[in-house]
């Protein structure tokens, strides 16, 4: 493939204006209150499951020229100790601490400000408004009563009859089709997608992440833009570092794939989401749907958003 794949992609499937001008939610417009009302008769045996990784020192992110993230640093501005301090103990003490870390460096949502495609963000706005003090558009905090509706899980790793896909395969919309009657679930409009590849798997089976931020993986091609433009779904969220295959499939293009989804779709895109244990679950019960819900933390102006994404069966 070359860019003028890109830009076929781009314009052909490009969702500007398509819920007015002054849309700054993209896709999740599809999740109607019908569909969270329907989303919720799926909860059948209280069941939940946390879909992120932790946020401490030992996640994936190894900063390089390429990579500016570092993982959580954790910090104690008061600790049990400090309760002594004074000599006998008051009534009452308390302990407090604070994070460090990019947003985006653990299990987290891209905002429709992350990425731009030839200086444009989503419905037609320019870059220049994500200045230094954040983005005057499509910010993370726009979405904070959004994202909750019926999620979905295509393992398809487990169709493939695979532990993990191998770095460097690029997930068809054959192969999200063929999943999803295998395991007997349709993929609606207004869907939470989750996509398992198994990668994080992989890095377990090692014992460390090694090349996982920023490395190469196996994820979704870019060729699948029609069929998520089709589906209508309101998010894809994976269990890599970029949901999309790396290498990547044009090889002088960084992340071809989040250049059309992000600015052009307005999809919402999830990463680094911990998939595992649900897909055990979803295997040994064969009910691949679920109430999900994942609010970003309201960061005002943030192109991006930690998360504790939920599954509950």
């Amino acid at each position: 493939m070359d860019k003028s794949v890109i830009i076929q992609l781009a314009e052909k499937y490009r969702n500007w204006g398509r819920w007015g001008p002054e849309d700054e939610l993209g896709t999740l417009n599809f999740v109607t209150p019908e569909k969270v009302t329907r989303a919720c008769s799926l909860v059948k045996k209280g069941r939940v499951f946390s879909l992120a990784i932790p946020f401490d020192a030992t996640g994936p992110q190894h900063p390089s020229p390429t990579n500016r993230r570092f993982n959580p640093i954790h910090v104690m501005l008061r600790t049990g100790g400090d309760a002594f301090a004074q000599g006998e103990p008051p009534i009452m003490a308390s302990s407090d601490d604070m994070v460090s870390m990019p947003l985006q460096c653990a299990t987290q949502w891209d905002s429709l400000a992350h990425v731009f495609y030839r200086g444009t963000m989503y419905n037609n706005r320019p870059a220049t408004l994500v200045t230094g003090t954040g983005a005057e558009k499509n910010s993370i905090d726009r979405t904070k009563d959004r994202m909750a509706g019926r999620g979905v899980l295509l393992d398809v790793a487990r169709h493939k009859g695979a532990r993990w896909l191998e770095p460097g395969y690029a997930i068809t919309a054959q192969d999200l089709d063929d999943c999803a009657r295998r395991q007997r679930v349709q993929v609606e409009q207004g869907d939470f997608l989750l996509v398992r590849t198994g990668h994080q798997t992989l890095c377990r089976s090692r014992g460390d992440w090694g090349e996982y931020a920023g490395g190469d993986a196996p994820g979704l091609s870019l060729m699948t833009v029609p069929w998520l433009h089709e589906k209508e779904v309101a998010s894809v969220a994976s269990d890599t570092w970029g949901v999309e295959v790396r290498p990547n499939e044009v090889p002088d293009v960084r992340q071809p794939w989040h250049a059309v989804v992000i600015p052009n779709l307005g999809l919402a895109v999830g990463e680094i989401f911990h998939l595992d244990e649900l897909a055990e679950a979803c295997a040994a019960d064969g009910v691949y749907e679920f109430l999900f819900v994942a609010p970003p933390i309201p960061i005002t102006r943030a192109v991006g958003s930690p998360v504790n994404p939920m599954a509950i069966k």
